[in-house]
């Protein structure tokens, strides 16, 4: 049987921690961020772990991780 192909574009964006979680970095850094706070931008900067309904999902994109 053949290997399946890893999602290249989900391998990019997520990674996983060493208990098995996925790592994922925050949304809404990218631009206006003048009218974000000082505080609000400090705590984006922070990977975030996925829930575990979207790693279930993320199991079948990246299936040697």
């Amino acid at each position: 049987m053949p290997k399946i192909k890893t999602n290249r574009a989900a391998a990019k964006r997520f990674s996983f921690t060493k208990s098995g979680k996925v790592k994922h970095k925050r949304a809404y850094l990218r631009h206006l961020l003048s009218s974000k706070s000082r505080g609000r931008k400090r705590r984006l900067r922070h990977d975030a772990l996925l829930n575990k309904t979207d790693a279930k999902t993320l199991a079948a994109l990246m299936p040697y991780a």
